[in-house]
């Protein structure tokens, strides 16, 4: 079995928390790094949920462009003081938001963003392709939605699997940070651009 300190290290390297945090959760644990990750993940977004009401006039403005110089990324992230905005941690989450947009291409930040008419269009065009596929009108419902969240998780950038660690989504990464940093964090706008596209 890996040494204590080892464990604390490892834990560390998954999630990101502090040595304490770390060390109390793999005594509670019983050494189980697995569920240690799951008690530090159930305690940051406690942590996390409790900051969200929190106002974010703070932050930056980042900006990726990408290798050729074809796709190049604006991004608002806010937080609530200046000192954890020129946090090189704060600095790293926004240069992974940039490279998520310029790679996964979202439309919105979140859901609550996506105008109501552009759901309503989703949802018309998920009944006709249900009913051309001949399932049973019970399950219509029940189809549509499941495509509609499906839409959701492609064009929200929140909602979208992380690139870097397909078992987590940038909500969950931002969720991270918010833990770490001990601030509420925002991401507010931004726009990517692609040579040729508007």
């Amino acid at each position: 079995m890996a040494s204590t300190s080892a464990l604390v290290k490892e834990l560390r390297m998954k999630t990101g928390a502090g040595i304490l945090d770390c060390q109390k959760a793999l005594q509670e644990t019983g050494n189980d790094v697995e569920k240690a990750i799951d008690l530090l993940r159930q305690k940051g977004l406690a942590a996390a949920q409790k900051r969200s009401g929190r106002e974010t006039k703070e932050g930056v403005i980042g900006a990726y462009v990408h290798a050729g110089n074809k796709i190049g990324v604006l991004i608002e992230v806010n937080c609530e003081t200046d000192f954890v905005a020129r946090n090189e941690e704060f600095q790293a989450l926004v240069k992974e938001l940039t490279l998520q947009i310029a790679a996964a291409n979202p439309t919105y930040v979140k859901r609550e963003d996506v105008p109501p008419e552009v759901i309503e269009r989703e949802k018309a065009i998920y009944l006709a392709q249900v009913k051309e596929m001949g399932k049973p009108e019970a399950a219509w419902e029940k189809i549509v939605e499941g495509k509609l969240e499906k839409f959701f998780q492609e064009h929200c950038l929140l909602e979208q699997t992380y690139i870097k660690d397909p078992n987590m989504t940038i909500k969950d990464l931002l969720t991270r940070y918010i833990a770490k940093l001990g601030e509420n964090i925002t991401i507010s706008r931004f726009t990517r651009y692609q040579l040729g596209q508007e």
